[in-house]
């Protein structure tokens, strides 16, 4: 009978870049694996991937970082919450490590800065996994389309001034009318919105989703240079019963990336690495083991953007 791993510990860093406090987790770093970074969504933080991080950590080195404007880390009013802006913190943080190259990670919103960095900075990408990620198609639920309204800088002020309770049972109304959220799904709105009591991470998000949202949905469209990933390994998963971003979205990139791997797990929501954090570890894990890390190859990024490499049509199961 074997016997079971030991739990890796997950400490709580903070580095400063330009200047300001950027704070992350950390797990594995004596592991002698690859380097994986896991990126949050909106109005979330680096907790969310606290039930992964002893679980990689066996046989990976684990960061990850709270993006600019949320959890501990530094809320500037002025500053620059855009994809770009956020891929480039990344390599920043990478870099002031000393960690050349690495594995990202994203989840959601997240997901849409995974990509942007893969896009800015191939050199330093030797993986990229998607997870019930953003940027991907335009559907996105009404909530998050509600903070593009004029006003919702004065309604969200007005909510986190409630007592935690009032909020809680608010929140509660809200979900009920709005498509059905519950476990995680339930407890990150509820989360986002408790996280909004600090107004620096409550105007970091209302500048991002302006950033990436309208009321018609996303408006950032990440499938458009969706196959400049071809030569990445990319692995994608969804949750089956997401009532943020439809799974649809995942499975349409897989067609997009015919090499890619996709995973969904259909009894899960818009949190798939917190609904089923052992799975997820699992999957995870045996797509890292069996891929080999993506090497820049600027001749080959050069073709591809001149139209000379195409990406073999998709061919959808039956």
């Amino acid at each position: 009978m074997s016997r079971p791993r030991p739990t890796v510990p997950v400490v709580q860093r903070e580095i400063r870049l330009h200047g300001q406090p950027t704070t992350y987790l950390e797990a594995g770093a004596g592991s002698g694996g690859p380097v994986v970074v896991l990126l949050h969504g909106l109005a979330s933080s680096s907790r969310t991937w606290a039930d992964v991080m002893p679980l990689l950590g066996r046989t990976a080195h684990v960061i990850a970082p709270d993006l600019l404007g949320h959890g501990r880390s530094a809320k500037p009013r002025s500053g620059d919450y855009s994809l770009g802006a956020y891929a480039a913190g990344l390599r920043d943080l990478l870099v002031a490590l000393g960690l050349d190259r690495a594995t990202i990670v994203g989840h959601s919103f997240g997901g849409g800065v995974a990509m942007q960095f893969g896009y800015q900075f191939p050199e330093h990408t030797e993986r990229i996994a998607l997870v019930a990620s953003g940027g991907l198609g335009q559907d996105v639920t009404p909530l998050l389309r509600a903070a593009t309204l004029p006003g919702a800088t004065t309604a969200l002020r007005v909510l986190t001034a409630l007592s935690p309770a009032w909020l809680a049972r608010l929140t509660h109304r809200v979900a009920r009318a709005l498509p059905p959220l519950a476990g995680p799904d339930l407890e990150g709105v509820i989360s986002a919105f408790t996280s909004f009591a600090d107004g620096g991470a409550r105007g970091a998000f209302l500048q991002t989703t302006r950033g990436a949202l309208d009321l018609s949905g996303q408006r950032l469209a990440g499938t458009e240079r969706l196959y400049l990933l071809a030569d990445v390994p990319v692995l994608l998963v969804g949750g089956g019963r997401d009532p943020v971003i439809p799974v649809a979205h995942t499975v349409d990139a897989h067609d997009l990336l015919p090499a890619s791997r996709l995973e969904v797990f259909d009894g899960a929501g818009h949190f798939p690495h917190v609904d089923e954090p052992a799975r997820f570890a699992r999957v995870f894990t045996e797509f890292v083991s069996t891929t080999p890390p993506h090497r820049a190859d600027i001749e080959s990024l050069r073709r591809r953007l001149r139209g000379l490499d195409q990406v073999p049509p998709a061919k959808r199961s039956a």
